[in-house]
């Protein structure tokens, strides 16, 4: 049992690595996306070009940092919950929170997601989906694409707090006994 345990451990840290290597990666495209919006006002209002190409960069930038950051911001806890009682609670508490919401709510999420992404995917592939304006980017079916790396990302992001969370309680049952 102790070596399924060390097997699970290593794998929540090889997920969350894997995760926050990717989110700081991800944080890079908010930088970029003020750059390229100082480009694009600059253009637009001193020399009075427009560049649709450019605004639809920003966008593809806006859901890629999202959607790669996720897992990073589960894996940090930073992500939006209400903590009117969680802040108060026992680590004990506190872990089967995390363990039954990872597992009941994010992970079904996650399929959900990645099983209703399939064909909307596939579909965009199938005709190698572009902009619908002449001079924007022709590569809308790789954006799509980014919603099942998403679901991935994250459901693993889940499965790897699930394991720490059951660590977690464990660990708490065994310091009361």
């Amino acid at each position: 049992m102790d070596n399924l345990a060390a097997h699970a451990r290593a794998l929540a840290g090889h997920i969350d690595h894997l995760n926050h290597t990717i989110g700081r990666g991800a944080m890079w495209l908010s930088v970029a996306m003020v750059l390229v919006q100082f480009i694009v006002v600059v253009m637009r209002y001193a020399f009075g070009i427009g560049s649709i190409l450019m605004q639809e960069t920003i966008v593809y930038m806006h859901a890629i940092l999202f959607m790669m950051a996720a897992a990073d911001t589960l894996l940090a806890e930073a992500h939006v919950r209400v903590d009117i009682f969680y802040a108060r609670l026992p680590a004990a508490r506190k872990a089967i929170v995390n363990l039954l919401g990872n597992a009941l709510l994010v992970l079904p999420f996650c399929v959900l997601l990645f099983l209703v992404s399939i064909d909307y995917v596939r579909l965009s592939w199938s005709v190698l989906e572009g902009s619908r304006e002449t001079s924007g980017i022709p590569a809308v079916f790789l954006l799509k694409s980014v919603i099942l790396v998403f679901a991935v990302q994250l459901a693993l992001q889940a499965f790897s707090g699930m394991i720490k969370g059951a660590f977690r309680l464990k660990a708490s049952e065994v310091s009361a006994s």
